[in-house]
């Protein structure tokens, strides 16, 4: 009998003991898997926190196969640019708790449906769009939220005092009034007879006398299209040498040089380039109006009112920052 309770003593000694080591492995488990990363004031952020941020990211980045270093390095990039993007919705979130400023599921829900409505989703393909990225819905309104907030803090802190003068829309129109000059869009097509620089003087010959016999047969009034598709030597060809929409600045000088003289329907001189002969007809001509300064005021205001709210905030949320107390333990 006392022998058995011995042995039973014994085996409840080794019994605690094993529980108390697979105890201290969880915890240290635990503590491995979800222990701060970053101290924000207040306010921390967790491993598991940072990891479900990431994981959408990560998931696509893997997918991509880049070298084991390269990849290893976009890693640590990638948890940094979220862990920092973190913090800053802490801080903001911290400030708008200052200024008292509260979003409302109101509010949440008015912005869901404008983006479904900009989407032409439905609440059942939106969540299915969501947990291909790895979120729920529930996740994605408090994502929603912050960004929300974000924006009511700009207003708050950074809209309110900016000012966009006439000298400042003036400037700008000086500094990129290319832009607003009058644009001309050249829908061109084109018969290339093949003869590169490196050919010899027979085939070069042989090369120009098929193209201009086509320039005859052009004159002749056949159709461009029919020419193209029988005898060019253009990857575009099969579509009756139709080579899309372009302007000026898209083209080499001496295409640029060929079309400046010439008007919708007609066809260029022979043009002798790297790949061989080749004739160009503009079959139209899109015209895109300039605008004089007064015209552009409005669009240049409110390109200017964004750039200047992305540099305020940036320095806004810059000094938040640098008089916050924030520690990252990565």
């Amino acid at each position: 009998m006392m022998r058995r309770k011995f042995v039973s003593s014994k085996l409840l000694k080794v019994f605690i003991v094993l529980v108390s080591v697979v105890l201290g492995m969880v915890t240290v488990h635990a503590e491995v898997v979800d222990r701060v990363v970053a101290v924000v004031n207040s306010d921390c952020i967790a491993l598991s926190e940072l990891n479900e941020r990431v994981y959408p990211y990560l998931r696509k980045l893997r997918e991509a196969n880049y070298p084991p270093e390269a990849e290893r390095e976009m890693v640590f990039k990638l948890r940094m640019d979220v862990l920092n993007r973190m913090i800053e919705e802490k801080l903001t979130s911290q400030e708008a708790e200052k200024l008292e400023v509260i979003i409302s599921d109101t509010e949440v829900d008015a912005q869901i449906e404008r983006i479904k409505s900009q989407h032409f989703i439905t609440d059942e393909e939106l969540r299915k769009s969501l947990a291909g990225e790895g979120l729920t819905l529930e996740e994605y309104r408090e994502r929603l939220r912050a960004q929300i907030l974000q924006a009511t803090l700009v207003n708050i802190e950074v809209k309110s005092k900016i000012a966009i003068t006439d000298k400042d829309i003036r400037e700008y129109y000086e500094e990129n009034k290319g832009y607003y000059e009058e644009i001309k869009k050249y829908h061109l097509r084109t018969i290339l007879i093949k003869a590169p620089f490196s050919a010899s003087s027979d085939d070069k010959e042989t090369a120009r006398a098929m193209m201009e016999s086509i320039v005859r047969a052009l004159h002749s009034g056949a159709p461009f299209d029919e020419l193209a598709r029988k005898y060019s030597e253009d990857s575009s060809a099969a579509a009756g040498g139709d080579l899309g929409q372009f302007s000026l600045d898209d083209l080499s000088v001496q295409v640029q040089e060929a079309l400046r003289t010439m008007s919708k329907g007609e066809v260029s001189r022979i043009l002798e380039t790297p790949d061989g002969y080749r004739i160009l007809m503009v079959q139209d001509i899109e015209k895109k109006p300039g605008k004089s300064m007064e015209e552009a005021t409005t669009e240049i205001q409110e390109k200017l009112y964004q750039r200047v709210v992305e540099e305020e905030y940036e320095a806004w949320l810059k000094a938040l920052r640098e008089r916050s107390y924030v520690k990252i333990s990565m």
